[in-house]
């Protein structure tokens, strides 16, 4: 694998985009309120990125958001499992650090570091190219762990298949939305999927994953 110079229980994140909404209550922790919005992030492709962002109240106050200003976020990717409806549905979204107007360009970067918990798995497109699945444990404060899908492609793809679950991985890539349709009951729902694309990887030495 492809050699990375990184810390351990790493997750950090940096996205410039567009703010698309005014941030709506979305819980209190611990007596300070936060507040989610979504955030679209252009590719090269021309598509966008829809990323929900989480951010507390005092942050927002330091730092005002107008919908559809250009704004620069930087933090930490989360996960939860969403049971309020039928069946278990993970819900990532990035718990913002900083958030600052800015004229820099478009930006997507995700580095994480954390442990494989589930098989990889290696399948093929329709139209023939190689994607490998895989399903990343990150350690944060208290025991708890950020459960993250990614995926990779081509040649990454073919190394990524021969990792095994416990394996330590480093990795950098894009926090991607994806827009799919599932049939429930007979009636078709349009649903968006969140995962990370691997750019690049790397083992980490074992005495770095278990410090």
């Amino acid at each position: 694998m492809q050699s990375m110079r990184t810390s351990w229980n790493e997750n950090h994140a940096v996205l410039r985009g567009t703010a698309a909404a005014e941030p709506v209550f979305s819980h209190t922790n611990h007596g300070v309120d936060f507040f989610l919005f979504p955030l679209t992030v252009p590719r090269l492709s021309g598509a966008e990125d829809r990323i929900n962002v989480v951010a507390p109240a005092p942050l927002l106050e330091g730092s005002p958001l107008s919908p559809g200003g250009w704004v620069e976020v930087t933090g930490e990717v989360r996960t939860f499992n969403n049971r309020t409806g039928p069946g278990s549905r993970l819900v990532i979204t990035l718990l913002a650090r900083t958030l600052a107007e800015t004229e820099e360009p478009p930006c997507n970067q995700l580095t994480l570091t954390g442990v494989l918990c589930k098989p990889p798995i290696l399948r093929r497109t329709p139209l023939g190219r190689e994607i490998c699945d895989l399903m990343l444990a990150v350690n944060r404060r208290y025991g708890r762990a950020d459960y993250l899908p990614c995926i990779a492609w081509g040649a990454l793809a073919q190394r990524c298949a021969g990792l095994t679950v416990g394996d330590g991985v480093a990795l950098e890539g894009r926090l991607q939305s994806r827009i799919y349709q599932k049939v429930i009951d007979g009636v078709t729902q349009e649903r968006t999927a969140f995962e990370v694309s691997v750019t690049t990887l790397s083992t980490p030495a074992p005495e770095a994953v278990s410090g």
